[in-house]
């Protein structure tokens, strides 16, 4: 049974043998490139970079599902792509926009 999933896996439209699989796999390098940007302060980070991240995430998700044959792994790692960017946009809007606010109300007092 075990040989049978392993075979249908790798005669899959898009198994390990096609572009379908691979370039979705090494993909994963982006998503992972911008979870280690957690770390990195919210004034580094670039509005247009993770535009991109994120509008290249919703996209591809959406199109993944609708291709025939449906492409789970190039789903799955736009999804990543897609929450990454989505997560430092809301850092570094959060970063910009509050901290003027405090710094304002800072003066204030």
């Amino acid at each position: 049974m075990a040989a049978s999933k392993l075979q249908a896996f790798w005669n899959h439209p898009a198994g390990p043998k096609t572009i379908h699989f691979w370039a979705p796999t090494f993909k994963w390098g982006v998503s992972i490139a911008n979870i280690y940007d957690f770390w990195t302060p919210a004034e580094q980070l670039s509005y247009p970079q993770q535009t991109a991240i994120a509008a290249s995430g919703i996209i591809w998700s959406r199109y993944s599902t609708i291709i025939t044959p449906k492409n789970w792994n190039l789903f799955s790692v736009s999804a990543g792509m897609a929450a990454t960017g989505m997560y430092q946009l809301g850092r570094k809007i959060q970063h910009d926009v509050f901290s003027k606010q405090e710094a304002a109300m800072a003066k204030e007092c």
